[in-house]
């Protein structure tokens, strides 16, 4: 008999929202949790030195994660630093994201949880969201974002509300979800936000 290909659920949500932990708990233990930042990151530490010295002075001297976190704010400032670094990366991670999907589907996985922060706005290039059978939105407020994006990330205040007016505007990804999860109370309750959407989707 041919293997049942995974059902595949897509995470959205703010900057900071929580949309990780959500994509590893709607995963579960036999689901594949696809991460497009950690095949960013793995992309990254391939691209070639005189790329990086186009898309700024300097960057191809800095270790990660150094190089990181220059490399955001140059591509932040720049909209040419932008599109070079995305004309090469984007590239590489869909192909990758792709072969894991499909690797996915070869191998059983009951179900495959996209945690990719720009798939309404790449729907164009990638078509995954056609390939996703829900849409699942994180609720988080957005001071509580800001917080976190602080805190366990370093960014200086303002950073969360810079990089999202370069994306799609939360009320339309929340419009585009079949679910919304509220990650506005405890670790807990959004557990229990998660389990509540999977039971609704028979998984």
């Amino acid at each position: 008999p041919e293997t049942p290909s995974p059902r595949v659920l897509g995470v959205l949500g703010g900057i900071a929202s929580g949309k990780s932990r959500v994509a590893r708990r709607l995963a579960g233990q036999e689901g594949w949790v696809i991460d497009a930042d950690r095949l960013a990151r793995e992309a990254l530490r391939e691209i070639p030195p005189a790329l990086l010295e186009r898309i700024g002075a300097g960057l191809s001297q800095l270790p990660d994660p150094a190089l990181r976190a220059a490399l955001a704010r140059r591509v932040f400032e720049d909209p040419q630093a932008r599109a070079l670094l995305e004309d090469w990366i984007h590239p590489r991670v869909r192909e990758r994201i792709l072969a894991v999907l499909a690797e996915a589907e070869q191998q059983g996985v009951p179900r495959v949880v996209l945690d990719i922060p720009l798939l309404l706005e790449n729907e164009a290039q990638h078509g995954l969201v056609a390939r996703c059978h829900h849409l699942v939105f994180v609720d988080a407020p957005r001071v509580e974002r800001e917080r976190r994006a602080i805190e366990h990330r370093g960014w200086e205040p303002g950073e969360v509300e810079r990089r999202e007016a370069t994306q799609l505007p939360l009320e339309e990804k929340r419009a585009r979800a079949d679910f919304v999860v509220d990650n506005s109370g405890s670790l807990e309750e959004l557990d229990a936000a998660v389990d509540r959407v999977l039971t609704q989707v028979g998984l």
